[in-house]
């Protein structure tokens, strides 16, 4: 038995008339009325009465018809389903991100277009460093992370820069240079410095130590925070100063200033990156690949 039997006895039931159901098909009758005796000594059930010049559907065809289309319907729609997953129009995507990435609002907006173009797709986010997050990526929990560099593309990940911004010190307010248009480098030497995770010798941390180092001087930390969220929160307590991305000038802006860098400072800058797998890249995080690759404005 295979579904073709299937559909052939759908269409007898349908027409009650062997030579209309082979016409309908588009085959001869005496093919068709083969392909339903064999059906019928298959399942050891008669499925139609036939009588001169009428045939009706016997109480068990009536039952079979309804099962048979039944599985005709979930046939299609098993097609449906994974032509639309093919497309990526369904599907999962999980999307990781770090912390300032999510203060973006190209990288929000892209997420609302997605999520808006493809509906059926289930997203899951996770937020983490970057670090974290590559190792993610190589063990599949994720699909795609916006990342900030350092980062490279290799065998198994490849990054592509999607944009630069601004490095900015941010201050309690109170603070001696509250009010000053720019600050450099330089002028932070006698600063007190709160920064965020620096489990390795890489990331923004690293970058603003050493572009101080490059100034003439090793800042003094006094605190290493999570995220950061929590270093704008410890320098709005009065703890010390940090330097961040622009893009975190709305944070805590009641209680802390945000100051542009001057001088070599100026040309400290935070990228943001985007990350994926190199190969098994399901069709679903493609499609936001696309989406990203075409946007009007660049993120």
């Amino acid at each position: 038995m295979d579904l073709r039997h299937l559909r052939y006895f759908v269409v007898v039931a349908e027409e009650l008339h062997f030579t209309k159901a082979a016409q309908r098909i588009g085959i001869a009758q005496p093919p068709l009325t083969f392909q339903i005796k064999a059906l019928e000594t298959e399942l050891g059930v008669q499925l139609f009465d036939r009588q001169p010049g009428r045939v009706t559907l016997t109480e068990p065809g009536k039952i079979y018809l309804e099962e048979v289309r039944a599985i005709l319907e979930h046939v299609r729609m098993a097609a449906l389903r994974c032509q639309l997953s093919a497309q990526g129009v369904t599907g999962r995507l999980n999307i990781g991100f770090t912390e300032s990435a999510s203060f973006r609002g190209e990288v929000t907006s892209t997420l609302h277009r997605y999520r808006s173009l493809f509906p059926g797709v289930d997203i899951s986010l996770e937020e983490n460093r970057t670090g974290p997050l590559l190792d993610s990526l190589r063990q599949g929990r994720i699909d795609i992370a916006f990342v900030r560099p350092p980062t490279n593309s290799d065998d198994e990940i490849r990054f592509v820069l999607l944009s630069t911004e601004p490095m900015v010190v941010v201050v309690p307010k109170g603070h001696r240079m509250e009010s000053c248009d720019a600050v450099s480098l330089e002028e932070l030497r006698d600063e007190l410095f709160v920064l965020y995770s620096r489990t390795t010798r890489s990331g923004l941390p690293e970058m603003v130590l050493s572009a101080c180092e490059a100034s003439g001087f090793n800042p003094k930390v006094v605190q290493y925070a999570p995220q950061i969220s929590s270093t704008i929160n410890l320098v709005a307590g009065g703890l010390g100063i940090s330097i961040v991305p622009a893009c975190m000038r709305s944070s805590r802006s009641d209680d802390v200033c945000y100051i542009p860098l001057s001088g070599d400072g100026a040309n400290l800058v935070a990228s943001l990156g985007l990350a994926h797998r190199v190969k098994g890249l399901s069709p679903a995080a493609q499609n936001l690949l696309k989406l990203i690759e075409h946007a009007p404005d660049p993120i």
